[in-house]
This record gives C-alpha cells, structure tokens and sequence, in this order.
C-alpha cells in the first residue's frame, strides 16, 4: 500500500494525488500526473482529451486532505465529505501528460469540519482555483 492509499481512503480509478511534497498547518503542496489511461478521458474528449473541472476540484480537495491526514490533523480514519463548492475558477485546460501541482491553504480546520482553498498549476500556469468545505466523519 502506497502513502497516499494510507493516507486516503479513495482508490483507484477515484484517487488523484500522486504525491505530498510538502504539508504544513499553513500549506500543503500535492502532484498528480494525468496519462492518457484516465477513465474519464475515453468521454472528455476521445478526440480532444481534457481533465474534467470538477476531477481538478476533486484533486485540489484529496491533496488537502491527505495533507492534514499526514500531519496528524485528521484521524486515521476520518472521511471528508463536501459541504461547500465555492470561488471555482478554471483558467487552463489540463491535458494528458500533464503534472497538476496542488497548493493549498489551510482556512479553519476542526474535529468536524475542514475549510480549504486551493490553486492547481501546470507549471508556471494557473489551471483552476477554488475554496470548498467539508464535513469530517469517521467509518
């Protein structure tokens, strides 16, 4: 089992984050490289594949999580469900091939709840933003 699957409790083909680079109670700092196997892609364009908005939500939100998780933040085996979507912003697209780094900023962080916000690059490049809450339980 990698660090990541022990530190998420998504799996394959739902899990996004390949790597915590870094994971402060500031910041934490994720990569995910999306290939060309993604299930999505086979309908995100077969002629033009690109990640969809909601999967770079999506990423943003695990490489929070799996942060606090490796911080000690979070119980083993808490689960973070989304309350809030919100300042959701896609700037450029992310293709096959594409390292999608995830910085994000810890907002308010309790036993219950979990306010984050977060930029995905590609490179130098500002891909998406967004700020989300959500709901911390446990299984």
């Amino acid at each position: 089992m990698s660090e990541i699957e022990k530190l998420l409790p998504h799996r394959d083909p739902f899990l996004f984050v390949d790597e915590i680079v870094e994971a402060t109670n500031e910041k934490i700092i994720a990569k995910r490289v999306f290939t060309e196997k993604e299930y999505f892609f086979k309908g995100h364009f077969p002629e033009y594949p690109v990640v969809p908005g909601v999967i770079l939500v999506e990423t943003m939100a695990q490489s929070g999580g799996a942060g606090l998780k490796k911080l000690g933040v979070l119980d083993s085996d808490a689960l973070f469900f989304f309350a809030t979507v919100d300042k959701v912003k896609f700037r450029r697209q992310v293709r096959p091939g594409d390292e999608l780094r995830s910085e994000v900023v810890n907002l308010r962080i309790s036993k219950n709840m979990i306010k984050q916000q977060g930029k995905a690059y590609v490179g130098d490049e500002l891909a998406a933003e967004a700020e989300w809450m959500c709901l911390v339980g446990n299984a």
